[in-house]
């Protein structure tokens, strides 16, 4: 199986902006930057992900996925998130991908063990894996095989919207469990977490 990555960025200069009460632009900057680095890192040390294809209309974003080793594709304008992931779908179709796996940019806890376990759950050749968040509302990772076989539908309770689209494609989606990929990173609430348990997950 041929499993590639698929990492929407914002622009990193404007992320996170529900964290202005706490912290400055550029330190929601640098905090972006290093949250997409760990996630490029984790992704890259997995043997079963044959590539990465990172989609942004950010240019520092993308140079930060080449220097990982990802592929990139620059998106103009204001795209809309499930319409680009789509074309970065049918550009990784065209590279004979078997599946995908699309993650945001954002999971700062997130491991190689979490993104081998999915693909491994995976398995069959017609697979929807899919881990929420804390709230039991976003999507943080969704693997697809094959490619296309389901829409996307981000936003504001997509977890929900995925499980129907699979359940209409005749999958039982599975769903993937791990505290480390519940916890995304929008509001000050999420940084205490993060700091909670930044110690208990993270490599000494």
């Amino acid at each position: 199986m041929s499993v590639w990555t698929i990492i929407p960025v914002k622009p990193l200069n404007r992320a996170k902006s529900r964290l202005a009460q706490v912290l400055s632009p550029d330190e929601r900057q640098q905090l972006a930057e290093i949250m997409l680095r760990h996630v490029l890192d984790v992704v890259r040390s997995v043997p079963q992900v044959l590539g990465t294809l990172v989609i942004s209309r950010d240019g520092r974003a993308l140079a930060i996925a080449r220097e990982y080793g990802a592929r990139t594709v620059q998106e103009s304008g204001a795209p809309q998130l499930n319409g680009a992931l789509l074309r970065a779908t049918q550009v990784v179709m065209r590279w004979k991908s078997s599946a995908v796996l699309i993650l945001p940019a954002d999971l700062p806890l997130i491991a190689a063990q979490d993104v081998a376990c999915i693909i491994e759950m995976g398995q069959n050749e017609r697979s929807v894996v899919i881990a929420t968040d804390q709230h039991q509302d976003g999507t943080n990772a969704l693997f697809v095989r094959p490619p296309g076989l389901i829409g996307y539908a981000y936003g504001p309770g997509s977890f929900q919207r995925h499980l129907e689209l699979a359940r209409a494609a005749g999958v039982d989606a599975q769903i993937y469990e791990s505290e480390r990929l519940l916890l995304d990173i929008d509001v000050p609430e999420d940084l205490h977490t993060y700091n909670e348990l930044a110690n208990l997950y993270q490599p000494k």
